[in-house]
């Protein structure tokens, strides 16, 4: 199966995912700050959005906004850009969490990082491979991932949260 989506409407998507998730976190009692890292180099050689530093511990998060509910399934991204031959990101990211939030309905999955790869990656080949293109400058690049069904991870996976953002 593949997709095609138009570069604009990922970042809008994107943008939106970090815009709510930062309200989100900067609403606990337990927040001193949130850092947006996603333009410093530093952080994006290592695939992370944000510093999430609460009273005890400061976390590293990356974010994946969706907008394809309905599927049931997550889309662990395997190849950024396979036509460059890119990892993806859930394959290299140092995040302590994935924050994986679906814009409608404002659900939001809180993947522990490395747990989840490493489960990920011990079925990786039984879950379906798909692809999206995006045009960009008049060229486009694939991104390559896994659908990954949401109730397995929630059952197979230790900590993972669900949350609903709009409660």
């Amino acid at each position: 199966m593949r997709r095609k989506i138009k570069f604009r409407d990922a970042i809008k998507v994107s943008d939106q995912a970090v815009e709510e998730i930062v309200a989100w976190l900067k609403g606990f009692n337990e927040t001193d700050a949130v850092r947006n890292v996603e333009a410093d180099p530093k952080f994006q050689k290592i695939d992370v959005d944000l510093i999430w530093a609460t009273k005890k511990h400061e976390y590293k998060v990356e974010i994946k906004g969706d907008q394809w509910h309905k599927t049931g399934n997550f889309f662990f991204e395997t190849h950024s850009n396979k036509e460059k031959n890119t990892p993806g990101c859930f394959l290299y990211t140092e995040a302590d969490f994935v924050f994986y939030y679906f814009i409608v309905p404002k659900t939001l999955y809180c993947l522990p990082m490395p747990r989840t790869r490493e489960w990920f990656q011990s079925k990786m080949h039984k879950f379906k491979e798909s692809s999206t293109t995006t045009p960009v400058n008049g060229e486009q690049y694939t991104t390559v991932g896994r659908l990954v069904p949401i109730e397995q991870v929630m059952k197979q996976v230790p900590g993972v949260r669900k949350v609903q953002l709009n409660k």
